[in-house]
């Protein structure tokens, strides 16, 4: 059995594989069911060329990366300091631990109502949101990326003569990068999702919108399921995206080999 781990193409052929088999239960399910209200494969297939047509799908796909952007890109340059500001001053994480912890189990989606009162609906609502989504899981794992740093790093660059400025540089931040990055990916699933939602509330763009358009504007589930699928994919893709930051150098030393 273990022969077959090492073929070349497998990392490949398993998804592939595990995504043909459920467009096929898929399909079966829909025709065992007998239903018309929910679409089969074909359908949403036909559905995304539609909207391709259209021109609808280009345009909603960029809205909503657009708003992710944004909102998840001033997350990462507030998160990521404030969280080694925070892992390496004790005092300022005894300052603003507790107010961190107390609003970062708040939903994002709670925010709406205010966020559509301060921005109205625009653009900046849903990139308010996406900000709050990912900048805390940002934070807590910087900060954290910091505490857990390995007494013996410390010790060995202070025997070396460091200053704390070079300490930070060339050992501390060095150190922390892979838990930083493990968050920053935690975050952006977290923000891929939360503007899905806002869109379906706070403006009348995106890939959120389509799908609770296509819901209302007669009942258009292959839409709805197109939207769906779409909006999957560009996670997916999102994620393989941050994880081949994992191959950096500076970052790849935290990760056990596969």
């Amino acid at each position: 059995m273990r022969r077959w781990f090492g073929l070349p193409g497998l990392p490949m052929i398993l998804p592939c594989l595990v995504a043909a088999v459920s467009l096929l239960v898929w399909d079966l399910a829909v025709r065992l069911s007998r239903s018309d209200l929910f679409p089969g494969p074909w359908q949403v297939a036909l559905g995304i060329v539609e909207l391709m047509r259209k021109g609808l799908l280009i345009k909603y796909i960029v809205a909503s990366l657009y708003r992710v952007t944004w909102g998840f890109g001033i997350a990462v340059l507030v998160g990521i300091p404030f969280g080694l500001f925070l892992g390496w001053f004790r005092p300022a994480y005894w300052a603003f631990n507790p107010i961190l912890q107390a609003l970062r189990p708040i939903s994002p989606i709670a925010w709406i109502p205010l966020a559509i009162l301060w921005f109205g609906v625009s653009d900046a609502a849903p990139i308010f949101l996406i900000f709050l989504a990912s900048v805390f899981p940002i934070t807590v794992s910087a900060s954290a990326a910091v505490q857990n740093l390995q007494p013996v790093y410390l010790r060995a660059a202070r025997n070396f003569g460091l200053g704390r400025v070079q300490l930070f540089r060339r050992v501390i931040l060095p150190a922390a990068l892979p838990q930083i990055l493990t968050g920053v990916r935690i975050a952006l699933g977290v923000a891929w999702l939360v503007v899905v939602a806002a869109e379906m509330i706070a403006v009348n763009s995106g890939l959120g919108y389509l799908i609770i358009d296509a819901r209302n504007a007669g009942k258009r589930y292959d839409l709805v399921v197109a939207g769906m699928l779409v909006i999957g994919l560009i996670g997916l893709s999102l994620d393989l995206l941050v994880r081949r930051l994992e191959r950096f150098e500076e970052v790849s030393w935290g990760y056990a080999s596969h």
